[in-house]
């Protein structure tokens, strides 16, 4: 089968990789695809991700059997839509299913109807009376800018004050654009959070490995907000009797509200959670996509090949398959560029890849790289993934730093403390 993978992140490099494993692969592309990915895909030059009349036109011309959509942009512009009319496969939820991540509004408003727990929540199109509320309901409040703002919309307020700042931020000064138009406010929910993603056909659904994110850029959860800076799996916060609820009580009924609204869901499903007191489940967001890095900590951990899972999903036969999870852990430590989250230098060359491969159970995934005449170099905030697979997530954490102080490359930052809130349940 010919594959093309959207996308040029350290989740597309993981799905990749899972992608080359299968022997039922002839080839594999990728747009536009990183330094990494191209040791394993090939890259089309001059086509960009939203650029879907190109796409279409290299889908024919390649006779590629499906594409997936890595990140969430060309799947919320509708990829799935316009392929589909041209009679390409797209491993994805169409234009409308994938609201529940593009618009934060359209989320809670599906949450809503399907009566799933989440946090108190109103919707403001005017920055007076998104204000208004917050004098009167007060703080610590969650303010949430409606539309996409990779992954950066997010404002968890301690203070009156400092809500105030970021609805001022969002809606009068546009830092994010149209995707300031609305805001989201809700109640801070107080717990652990975990990541639970699914795989769906519109009808049955298979749950892939738990994992948890660390989302603050520094130590204890302290700095701001990122895309991500690493994660392991399993979390053990979720328990085999936890995973059931989850099921039952968030995932069963949004995949049927979405599907009686007449947009059956179908591809990967990301719920964020927040478990409050180590036991009860509310869901915080839902995204149209595997997670990153979380993708870097699930995928390895399954064991049946990526290709054939998908393409039984496509076909309406994934009642048919188990997923298969290993039962060691994984966990996944990310390198970024000095000055990440906010702006940050490219093209600093990295040292000692080569030497962190080579430990046995280490994958490093490639976010933003680029290869000039067989060297690495950074060319993104989120530079390398470095991932560890071990008997238990101690052996794992060890692993991972093991392999990260062997690479190098010039204002290089990490988190020292991955995987370590696994230890409270371990114990």
């Amino acid at each position: 089968m010919k594959v093309l993978v959207l996308g040029g992140g350290g989740r597309e490099h993981t799905i990749c990789y899972k992608l080359s494993q299968s022997l039922k692969l002839n080839k594999l592309y990728c747009i536009p695809g990183n330094g990494g990915i191209s040791q394993i895909a090939e890259i089309p030059e001059g086509i960009s991700l939203t650029d879907f009349e190109k796409i279409a036109d290299f889908c024919k011309e390649k006779q590629i059997d499906f594409v997936i959509p890595g990140p969430e942009e060309p799947l919320v512009k509708g990829i799935r839509n316009y392929l589909e009319e041209k009679k390409i496969k797209v491993f994805g939820p169409d234009k409308v299913a994938s609201l529940i991540e593009g618009s934060k509004s359209f989320a809670k408003e599906i949450m809503a109807k399907a009566g799933i727990p989440t946090a108190k929540f109103e919707i403001f199109d005017e920055s007076s009376k998104a204000k208004a509320y917050v004098e009167k309901r007060g703080a610590p409040i969650v303010i949430k800018a409606d539309g996409l703002c990779a992954g950066k919309g997010v404002f968890v307020c301690e203070t009156k004050e400092e809500a105030i700042k970021a609805i001022e931020k969002i809606m009068e000064e546009k830092i994010f654009g149209e995707s300031g138009n609305k805001v989201v406010i809700e109640e801070k929910l107080v717990g652990e959070e975990a990541t639970f993603i699914i795989v769906t056909d519109g009808e049955t659904f298979k749950t892939l490995p738990n994992s948890q994110d660390h989302k603050r850029l520094l130590d204890n959860d302290q700095g701001p907000n990122t895309g991500g800076m690493g994660a392991y799996s399993p979390a053990p916060v979720i328990t085999p009797q936890l995973q059931k609820r989850i099921e039952k009580e968030i995932i069963e009924p949004v995949l049927k509200t979405l599907a009686k609204e007449g947009h059956p869901y179908l591809g990967f499903l990301y719920a964020g959670l927040m478990i409050v007191d180590n036991r009860d489940p509310y869901i915080l967001e839902f995204n149209c996509r595997l997670g990153d890095p979380e993708a870097q900590v699930i995928l390895p951990r399954v064991g049946n090949d990526l290709l054939e899972l998908i393409n039984m999903t496509l076909e309406g036969k994934l009642s048919e398959m188990e997923i298969e999870e290993s039962s060691g852990a994984a966990v996944c430590v990310v390198m970024a560029s000095k000055g990440y989250p906010g702006t940050y230098e490219k093209g600093k060359k990295i040292e000692g890849l080569d030497r962190a491969s080579q430990i046995p159970g280490i994958i490093v995934f490639h976010a933003g790289t680029t290869k000039k005449n067989g060297e690495f170099y950074t060319s993104g905030g989120r530079v390398l993934g470095v991932t560890a697979l071990d008997k238990d997530i101690p052996s794992a954490i060890e692993k991972a730093y093991k392999a990260v102080a062997l690479i190098s490359f010039e204002g290089a930052q990490y988190r020292k403390d991955i995987g370590q809130k696994a230890f409270k349940h371990l114990k």
